[in-house]
C-alpha cells in the first residue's frame, strides 16, 4: 500500500492529466455539431491542450504556459472548441496554479500576464460573451494565487529545515569545540602533575648515577641516557603545553588542588548559598596526583553545575565511595532545575572527558524523585596496595 501511496503521489496528476485529454476529445465528438473545424483535428487540438500539461516536470514554466497560448490561439479559430470543453477549463485552472507555484518569481509574474491575458482572449472569442470580461480571467487569477500561496508555504517549510539543518550543525560544531577546549584545559591542567613525576624521576636517576660513580660505568652510562630522556621529555611537555594555552589563559601560579582541598571548596559553596553535604564512604587512601586533580574537578564542576541549575535545591549530597580498584564520586541535588539548562553545558563535558581518560564511567541526568545526579567512577589501579 505505501508503494501505490507513494506511486499516486507521483504520478497522480499525469493520470487525471490523460484522463483530462480523453474526455475534452469526447466532449468535442459529442458536440460536433457545434464545431467549425473537423471533429478529428477540434478533437486533437483540445486533448493537445490538455496534454500539455504532461512536459510540466520537463518544462515547467512552458508547459502550463503553452496550454493558455494553445488556448488563446485555438479560440481565434473557433471560439467555441475551447470554452465548451469543462476538461479544458479545468487544465486552464492547473495551469494558472503552476504558473502560480514556479519558484522563479519573474517566470510567475509573466504566468500570471499570459493566464489572464489567455483567459481574456478565449473569453472575447466565445461565441456568446456578453461584454464582461473580467470574471472568467479573475477565476483564473484566485487560482494562480493558490498556487503562489502554496509556494509560500513550501518555501517557508524549506527555510524551516534548513534553519533547523543550520541549528543541529552549530550544535554539533559547539559540541566539538567544547570538548576541545576542555581536553586542552585538561591537558593543561596535567602537565604539572606529570612534569613534576618525570622531574622526581630525572632526580632521582642523577642521585642514583651520582653514588654508582666509576664503579659500575655500563649502569651510569644508561642512567645517564634516562637523565638526557627525562629532560627532553619535559622540554616537549612545554612545547606542547605552550602550543595548547590559549592567549588569555592564565599561567597557574600554584599547585593543583586535590580532594585534600575539598573542605574548603564545599565551605566556598556553602557560602554562597548551595546547601552542600559531604560524605565518604570507606577508607581514604593516597590517589595517584591526576585522578587526585580529576576527582576534584569532578566535583567542583557537578557543584557549578548544581549552584547554576538547580534552581530551589535544599539540599545537594556529595558522596566520595572508596573501593579497592575505584573512586567513586556522587554528586545529588533535589531542585527543580534541569540540571544542565541554560548554559553552555561545558561542565559536564569536562567531567566526561575527564572520566574517559582513566577509563572510568560516568552517568548524569534527572533523578527518579526529582532534581539532578552525577555519578562518576575512576579506576584506581591499586592505589592504596
Amino acid at each position: 500500500m505505501r508503494h501505490v501511496s507513494s506511486w499516486l503521489r507521483r504520478h497522480g496528476l499525469d493520470l487525471l492529466v490523460v484522463a483530462g485529454a480523453i474526455l475534452a476529445a469526447i466532449e468535442v465528438i459529442a458536440r460536433r455539431d457545434d464545431i467549425a473545424l473537423p471533429t478529428g483535428v477540434a478533437a486533437a487540438c483540445d486533448a493537445a491542450l490538455v496534454l500539455a500539461l504532461l512536459a510540466r516536470h520537463r518544462w515547467p514554466f512552458a508547459a502550463p504556459a503553452a496550454l493558455w497560448v494553445g488556448a488563446a490561439a485555438l479560440s481565434l479559430v473557433d471560439g467555441y472548441l475551447v470554452t465548451s470543453s469543462a476538461a479544458v477549463y479545468a487544465a486552464g485552472l492547473v495551469s494558472a496554479f503552476l504558473l502560480g507555484n514556479l519558484r522563479d518569481e519573474r517566470q510567475g509574474r509573466i504566468g500570471l500576464a499570459i493566464t489572464v491575458g489567455g483567459a481574456a482572449i478565449v473569453v472575447l472569442n466565445a461565441p456568446d460573451f456578453d461584454g464582461t470580461v473580467i470574471v472568467v480571467p479573475l477565476m483564473f487569477a484566485l487560482a494562480w494565487l493558490g498556487g503562489l500561496a502554496q509556494r509560500s508555504r513550501a518555501v517557508a517549510v524549506e527555510v524551516a529545515e534548513e534553519r533547523a539543518q543550520l541549528a543541529e550543525l552549530e550544535r554539533e560544531s559547539a559540541a566539538r569545540i567544547a570538548v576541545a577546549e576542555e581536553r586542552a584545559r585538561i591537558a593543561r591542567e596535567l602537565h604539572d602533575v606529570v612534569a613534576h613525576a618525570i622531574s622526581v624521576m630525572v632526580l632521582q636517576a642523577g642521585v642514583v648515577r651520582r653514588r654508582i660513580g666509576e664503579d659500575r660505568p655500563d649502569d651510569a652510562e644508561v642512567l645517564t641516557g634516562v637523565e638526557q630522556t627525562g629532560r627532553t621529555a619535559l622540554n616537549e611537555m612545554r612545547r606542547m603545553l605552550g602550543a595548547l594555552r590559549r592567549e588569555d589563559d592564565e599561567v597557574e601560579r600554584g599547585p593543583q588542588p586535590g580532594l585534600g582541598h575539598l573542605e574548603t571548596l564545599v565551605a566556598e559553596l556553602r557560602r554562597a548559598g548551595l546547601p552542600v553535604e559531604l560524605r565518604v564512604d570507606g577508607e581514604p587512601y593516597p590517589l595517584p596526583d591526576g585522578v587526585d586533580l580529576s576527582a576534584y574537578r569532578i566535583i567542583q564542576e557537578a557543584l557549578t553545575n548544581a549552584l547554576k541549575h538547580s534552581g530551589d535545591a535544599r539540599r545537594v549530597d556529595v558522596v566520595l565511595r572508596y573501593s579497592d580498584d575505584e573512586l567513586g564520586i556522587d554528586v545529588c541535588d533535589d531542585g527543580s532545575g534541569g540540571g544542565n539548562g541554560g548554559g553552555s553545558g561545558h561542565g559536564l563535558v569536562g567531567i566526561r572527558e575527564r572520566v574517559k581518560i582513566y577509563g572510568g564511567s560516568m552517568t548524569a541526568g534527572p533523578g527518579e524523585q526529582g532534581g539532578f545526579q552525577v555519578h562518576t567512577r575512576l579506576p584506581v589501579g591499586g592505589a592504596h596496595a
